[in-house]
Parts: C-alpha cells; sequence; structure tokens
C-alpha cells in the first residue's frame, strides 16, 4: 500500500512539473513572439507560406471540383481563424491534397456545392466533439520512425512533383500526393509529355531561382546583413516575375501565360466580390448523405491534422508539443467557419507548415500573418499575384521537399537500428506507391510488427549455474510482461531439467499480465512431480497488473525449507 501511495506521490510530482513546465513554455513563446529576431523569421515565414499557399488552395478547390475561390477562403480561414485557436506553434492549416478525395466524393454524392457546405458545417462540430471526448490521444500511437518517414516521402514527391512545371509543363497541381494518379497519369507520363512541352523561359527562371537558394545558403552570402533579413524564397517570386515581364517586353510569344502563371479570380467591383461567396444549404438538414459525408471529412481531416501536428512537431526547433485535443477543437472551429462562409474542408498542413519553418518561422504569428496576407492580397492585389510563374513556386517546393528528405535524415534514422528504419523505408515507398493516408497505415503496421517483434526477444533474460549438485536457472522478467511473452516464457520452463531450481524473477517488472502468472502456477503444478524447486518474486502490486500468485501457488511451495519470496 506504501508502494502504491509512493507512486501516487510520485506520480502527482511529476504531472506537477509537466504543468509548470508547459506554463513556461507557453509564457517563453509569449515572450518569444515579442522578440525581434522571432518577429523577422515569422514575417518571412508567414510571407513565403502564404506565397507558396496561393496556387495550392487553387489547385486543390479545382481537382475537389468546387469553385476557385473556395480554395482561398479555406486558406484564409486556416491561416487567421484555425492560427488564432491553434496552440500549434509552428503548424499552418489550409486545403490538403488529401482531402481531395472526400471533398469531391461528396460534392458528387450530394449534387450540389451548397448542400456539402452544410456537411462541412457538421463536421466541423464533429471534430470540436472528437476534442472534448479527447481523441486526441490517437497521436501518441505515432512512431517516430513512421512520422520522419512520412515527411521524408512527402519531399521526395514534392521533389518528383515539381520537375515537370520547372521545365514549364503545368498541367498537374503541385501539391498532390498521389504519384499514380487515379486516371493512370502518373509522374513519369507527366515527365515524357513535359519533354516535348518544356517552356524555355520556365527553365530559365527555375535555373534561376535554384541559383537563388544555392548562392542563400553560402556562408560568404550568410554574413550579409542586407542578404540575411531577405528569404531566399522572396527573391525567387520576385526574379521569377521580372524575368517573365522582361520577356513579355521583348519576346512576347515566349511569356508565360495562362495555366503557367498563378491564376487568381480578379472581381470588378466590392458586389462581384462577395459574390464569389457560398452559403450552406441549411434545407439540406435532412438528408442522410449530408452526415455520412460529414462523418467522412470530419475522420480524415482530423486524421491528416493529428499527423500534421506531429510532422510540424518534429521540424520545429524548439521541441514544443501540440495539444492534440485542443488542435482537434481548432480544426473543427475552422472547419464550421469555412463551411459558412463557402470554403471548402481544410487541415494542418505539413507542407506549408515546413517551408514557413524553413523560412525562419518560430511562433503562430506566421500563420496569421499567412492567414492576413491571403485575405488582403487578395482583396487588393490580385492581378499582381497572377504574375507569379508556377516555375518560380516550383523551385521552393523542390528546395522543401530536399530538406524533408535530405541524405542526412535517412542517415540518422537507419543509425537508430534496423527497427527504426524499416519502418521508415516502407513508410516512404508505401507513400510513393500508394497515397498519404495508406502509406502510413502499411507504416504503421510495419511499426507495430517491430515493437511487439522487440517485445518478444526481451521479455526475459537468463542465467544458469550450479548450486552443489543441483542447476539453478534465473529468469529475471522485462519491464512489461504482456501474454505476448507467454509463448516463449513456456518453451524455457518446458526445456527446464528434472531436480533443478528455477527463480523467475519479477521485480524488475511493472506490469506482468494475469495470463504470464497462470502459466507460472502451472509450472509449479506439474514441477513438483519433476522434483524442481520453484522460487518466484512478483513486481510491483497494482490494480491494472495483477502479478500476485494465488494462494494455493503460495502454500504449495512453502515446504523442504524454500518459501516464495514476495516483493511488495
Amino acid at each position: 500500500m506504501g508502494i502504491v501511495v509512493w507512486d501516487g506521490f510520485l506520480l502527482q510530482a511529476q504531472t506537477n512539473s509537466t504543468q509548470q513546465e508547459i506554463v513556461m513554455n507557453t509564457k517563453q513563446s509569449s515572450s518569444q513572439a515579442l522578440d525581434s529576431s522571432n518577429l523577422q523569421g515569422d514575417i518571412r515565414g508567414g510571407a513565403i507560406s502564404f506565397l507558396v499557399a496561393v496556387p495550392l488552395c487553387l489547385g486543390i478547390a479545382l481537382a475537389s471540383g468546387a469553385p476557385l475561390f473556395a480554395g482561398i477562403i479555406a486558406g484564409i480561414v486556416g491561416g487567421v481563424i484555425v492560427g488564432i485557436f491553434s496552440r500549434s506553434a509552428l503548424s499552418i492549416s489550409g486545403p490538403e491534397a488529401g482531402l481531395i478525395v472526400v471533398t469531391l466524393s461528396a460534392i458528387q454524392a450530394l449534387g450540389s456545392f451548397p448542400a456539402f457546405l452544410l456537411a462541412m458545417c457538421i463536421a466541423g462540430l464533429i471534430q470540436i466533439g472528437l476534442g472534448f471526448a479527447r481523441a486526441g490521444i490517437v497521436s501518441n500511437f505515432f512512431p517516430s520512425s513512421v512520422i520522419k518517414g512520412m515527411l521524408a516521402g512527402i519531399g521526395i514527391i514534392l521533389i518528383l512533383k515539381q520537375l515537370p512545371h520547372l521545365v514549364g509543363y503545368d498541367a498537374d497541381a503541385a501539391e498532390g500526393f498521389a504519384l499514380f494518379q487515379p486516371g493512370g497519369f502518373n509522374i513519369i507520363e507527366q515527365l515524357h509529355m513535359a519533354v516535348g512541352q518544356f517552356s524555355g523561359v520556365a527553365i530559365l527562371i527555375a535555373l534561376a531561382s535554384l541559383g537563388i537558394f544555392y548562392l542563400w545558403e553560402k556562408p560568404a552570402f550568410k554574413k550579409q546583413a542586407i542578404i540575411k533579413n531577405i528569404p531566399a524564397a522572396l527573391v525567387v517570386v520576385v526574379l521569377g516575375i521580372c524575368i517573365n515581364e522582361l520577356v513579355r517586353a521583348t519576346f512576347p510569344q515566349w511569356v508565360l501565360k495562362g495555366n503557367h502563371v498563378v491564376q487568381l479570380p480578379v472581381p470588378e467591383n466590392a458586389m462581384a466580390f462577395f459574390q464569389l461567396f457560398t452559403l450552406p444549404d441549411f434545407s439540406q438538414w435532412t438528408n442522410p448523405l449530408v452526415y455520412t459525408s460529414a462523418v467522412a471529412i470530419a475522420l480524415v481531416a482530423s486524421l491528416e491534422a493529428l499527423l500534421a501536428i506531429e510532422a510540424s512537431d518534429e521540424l520545429d526547433p524548439l521541441k514544443r508539443k501540440t495539444p492534440a485535443n485542443h488542435e482537434l477543437k481548432a480544426q473543427g472551429i475552422g472547419n464550421l467557419v469555412s463551411g459558412l462562409i463557402g470554403g471548402i474542408p481544410l487541415t494542418s498542413v505539413i507542407v506549408r507548415s515546413s517551408v514557413s519553418i524553413n523560412a525562419g518561422a518560430r511562433t503562430k504569428l506566421a500563420a496569421l500573418i499567412h492567414g492576413t496576407l491571403l485575405l488582403v492580397c487578395v482583396i487588393t492585389l490580385p492581378t499582381l499575384l497572377n504574375k507569379i510563374p508556377w516555375a518560380s513556386l516550383a523551385a521552393i517546393l523542390l528546395v522543401t521537399g530536399y530538406k524533408l528528405a535530405r541524405i542526412e535524415i535517412v542517415k540518422a534514422v537507419f543509425a537508430e537500428g534496423i527497427s527504426k528504419f524499416i519502418p521508415f523505408v516502407v513508410t516512404v515507398l508505401a507513400i510513393l506507391l500508394t497515397d498519404l493516408l495508406t502509406g502510413i497505415g502499411i507504416g504503421m503496421v510495419t511499426g507495430i510488427f517491430f515493437v511487439l517483434r522487440d517485445h518478444y526477444q526481451n521479455t526475459h533474460r537468463v542465467r544458469t549455474e550450479w548450486d552443489r549438485d543441483r542447476k539453478r536457472i534465473h529468469v529475471s522478467l522485462g519491464e512489461h510482461v504482456s501474454f505476448l511473452s507467454k509463448a516463449k516464457l513456456m518453451k524455457l520452463l518446458k526445456s527446464v531439467p528434472d531436480d533443478a531450481i528455477v527463480e523467475i524473477d519479477g521485480s524488475g517488472s511493472s506490469y506482468i499480465d494475469s495470463d504470464v502468472i497462470t502459466a507460472i502456477q502451472n509450472f509449479g503444478t506439474s514441477a513438483k512431480q519433476r522434483n524442481i524447486q520453484l522460487i518466484f518474486l512478483p513486481g510491483k502490486v497494482t490494480d491494472q497488473s495483477p502479478v500476485l500468485p494465488s494462494k494455493e501457488f503460495i502454500n504449495t511451495y512453502r515446504r523442504n525449507g524454500s518459501q516464495l519470496h514476495l516483493q511488495s
């Protein structure tokens, strides 16, 4: 009883310490937000992620079968509304490629976009409910090797998907995560078609952009105060616009236009701007398809969000931890608001978050800046934004992909051991060959297999010695002895010779499954027929780990001067 009380005291002390640490981290984050160096990094991160977000919001809306402006609305809500309510330091929310299929299917099933918006509102309420139900605990079961594999897989896909855009073939949305499209149009076919439809101007812009990124990483450039405070990605965008406008003035037949540049809706007046917004069709509240669609949207968006915040926390230089349950509530509020004003579903987006982090963002102010810039520039500068070439944005995403999948990360995971490296590789390959969620699922199964394998191999340690003329076998049980340990332990006990002494030491175990206890008791019953002396030292006694053997088991072995040693 004393142990239980003492453990409870320790647990309470640990909890209080954790709470104090969280409070200290929160205060530290607040003070850091006022730091000038953090402010500069957040402005850079918000601005660059905004530039990347504009075409991606449009591309995902187009692929989802929704109005183009619905993607912009989701981007604004994800940056501003979710940014306000979220406690994630670096995650940026908005439309995400993983939601394309569920969005397109729901719109087609419901027959109208306003009916779909009602389903979105309900999905947001479901996510808020999941947050209050503490469903965010699911994020604690994502192995780090799978998260790193997910990031590397996304990085490789980003690199491959940008290659056609770098040469001027802009037929596919840049943020899609499926190498093999449903229609069979895959990245290999895209590259083949890009060879015959390349643009010299796009190639020039791409090479100049990559050159800027290379120079910006050189120590000689980093030492320059002016260059240090100007993000390379911003220079890339400005350079791309300047090159294309120069070509327009000198060789207009070669200028990049149409689908080679950003295509943002340009309203002629205030009335036309407000007509871009769509309201939900509340008359569809009796349609059962609305609710099934809402559940599908809520589940996919929630899982994507939990995965994304784990990934952004992994990329965070300060290694802060996002409260998952609160994030579900913030995402739910975002989807509710987005649905009410005509946006498509949103979630935390790894690509935008990593772009922001690479640009120097350190607080969630970057997400707020990202959303605010989307709102302001869509209203005031849509024509200027429509001059940005895809080739410039592709260069930004390619560099982001490289940083997510660089060889140093692979070497670091390999150094952690085969049980970490294989799930990492399987996750990467599965994402490349299927899609993001399926690939993560396959990686999770692989990771669980290696966890079970390691658990099975480390169930106990055996030491054999001689006590006069009797063989003494000392078995030390592991910290967690689950039912999976039963088979291996029984195999060992069956191999014990007659007249031996067997010591089963569970003093270092915090949990011993009742099936294992029963197996030891059964062995004890048969052992006396073979003159085997059994000494069993159970571990801690808790309600969750029934490690005490039965009274019959204790009485059986209080004979011949031997006794069962109990550790309380």
